[in-house]
């Protein structure tokens, strides 16, 4: 059952060809047995996933089932779950109980879905490798000496795996695309505002943005669907109709204008990762698509530009992580000031410190306009540069990454070559584009992620683009040795 994509699980449901209290037995069992080799989940909830799935079964006896009933996902543990540990990837909240769901876990427990547990993941998802959490790194299934990318490496790595048929995941600079290339899975951002940050733990407010990995694009449609939608409780969410992800995964692409930004092919991208994208724009033009060469002049300056605006958000919306009302709090502080340095300095991780000292700098008095309102400003140039780009096409490709996954520790010491893994998906998060990596071949036993960046709100055209492809080739169906 494990290699069924949610589409075909889902059918296999409704025609009664196995229980979803079978299917979720089966998808616990294999975490048992699989997981402690790549250490993809924080939390397994067994009793609670147990009893969703009786209540799934039920639904689908009754014939009021949804798409993702009795469906096996996994929750990227950034999101508040009622009574279940959310950690963040952090030991400032290793021992934080929500007390309530976050938008994104409620729609999926209306849409009757089971959550197996919490996936592992860069601390406050700050990191690019999966290795900055405080329960360890997570191991990538291609080659275990090898990160799964992050900040959702846990999520992206389940899936490769086949442990869970779906995920969900939070982007701010690249950490579901990134983590999707580098385990050969699906992983789709949406338009910031699409998906509801309500309960979803802020890392930077105006770039977090929920979205999904699974197998196929037609699976990510199918959760993206569910947990999208406008929510009054957020005040970053669109109030605008979700569209059925479904309708248009087969229309024809004959004609679509593609885009190829001329500085994601230039020094910096391994010649082997370009050799597999030229190949899968070659796939393309089969299938009918027209190949425009367009320039986006100031993608260049993107990683700067956010590791300016990210530190500074995140140091504003992890001061309320001191000790005091709930999380990490020291033993016996001597006084306050003592209470807030001790527990935020055993309660955060190495890269968070870093981030939030960043920030709180470039938010100080004298330095505010010389580097906040300047990287603000090149953020609207990003915006600007990707406006007058679909203008002329209908869709941008490219490289998810640079190069291949990289041997874990290999960047550990090197913050600033770690943060240039996501120079080719910080652009889109600047801008509020929607956009996603799929699987487009492999280097030395490794996937290659083939990025699809869409206009505002288009996600249907970036997953009918992505669905097209899949139907003429087969990366997405290959799985890692030792867990087909």
């Amino acid at each position: 059952m494990h290699n069924k994509t949610i589409a075909e699980l889902a059918l296999g449901l409704r025609n009664g060809e196995f229980s979803s209290e079978e299917l979720t037995r089966h998808t616990l069992a294999r975490i048992a047995s699989l997981d402690k080799e790549l250490n993809s989940f924080i939390t397994v909830s067994s009793e609670h996933a147990l009893a969703q799935a009786k209540a799934a079964d039920e639904r689908l006896a009754n014939g009021n089932a949804d798409a993702l009933t009795g469906i096996p996902i996994a929750q990227k543990d950034i999101f508040c779950t009622n009574g279940i540990r959310t950690s963040c990837g952090s030991n400032m909240l290793d021992n934080f109980i929500a007390p309530y769901d976050s938008t994104v876990v409620s729609k999926f427990n209306s849409a009757g879905a089971v959550m197996v547990g919490k996936t592992n993941m860069d601390e406050f998802a700050m990191g690019s490798s999966n290795e900055t959490s405080f329960y360890g790194p997570v191991k990538n299934p291609w080659n275990t000496n090898t990160v799964p990318g992050g900040s959702s490496g846990g999520s992206a790595a389940a899936v490769a795996a086949r442990l869970v048929p779906g995920t969900t995941g939070t982007d701010t600079g690249g950490s579901i695309r990134q983590p999707a290339a580098l385990c050969g899975v699906t992983g789709i951002k949406p338009t910031y505002g699409r998906v509801s940050r309500y309960g979803m733990i802020a890392f930077a407010s105006s770039l977090d943005q929920g979205g999904a990995f699974a197998q196929t694009a037609e699976d990510a449609g199918l959760i993206l669907g569910a947990m999208s939608g406008f929510d009054e409780r957020d005040s970053t969410s669109i109030d605008k109709p979700v569209p059925d992800y479904q309708a248009d995964l087969n229309k024809d692409i004959k004609g679509l204008k593609i885009g190829l930004p001329k500085e994601f092919f230039s020094e910096g991208l391994d010649n082997e990762v370009a050799r597999v994208i030229e190949a899968a724009i070659e796939e393309y033009k089969k299938l009918g698509a027209e190949i425009v060469e367009i320039s986006l002049p100031n993608s260049g300056l993107s990683v700067p530009a956010y590791y300016v605006v990210a530190p500074a958000e995140c140091s504003s919306n992890l001061s309320r992580f001191d000790g005091v009302r709930f999380g990490h709090r020291c033993e016996n502080p001597d006084d306050l000031e003592d209470l807030y340095k001790r527990s935020r300095g055993e309660g955060f991780g190495a890269e968070v410190k870093r981030r939030i000292l960043v920030g709180a700098y470039v938010l100080s008095a004298g330095y505010y306009d010389a580097y906040y309102l300047k990287a603000q400003k090149v953020r609207r140039l990003i915006s600007e540069d990707f406006k007058q780009a679909f203008e002329k096409v209908d869709v941008i490709l490219g490289p998810t990454t640079p190069s291949v996954a990289f041997n874990l520790g290999e960047k550990a010491d090197d913050p600033v070559n770690m943060y240039l893994s996501d120079t080719y998906t910080i652009a889109v998060n600047m801008a509020g584009l929607p956009g996603m990596s799929v699987p487009a071949g492999f280097v030395n036993q490794l996937p290659v992620g083939l990025q699809i960046i869409g206009n505002y709100f288009e996600e249907g055209r970036l997953l009918n683009v992505a669905h097209k492809y899949q139907q003429v080739t087969d990366w997405h169906q290959r799985t890692p040795q030792g867990f087909e």
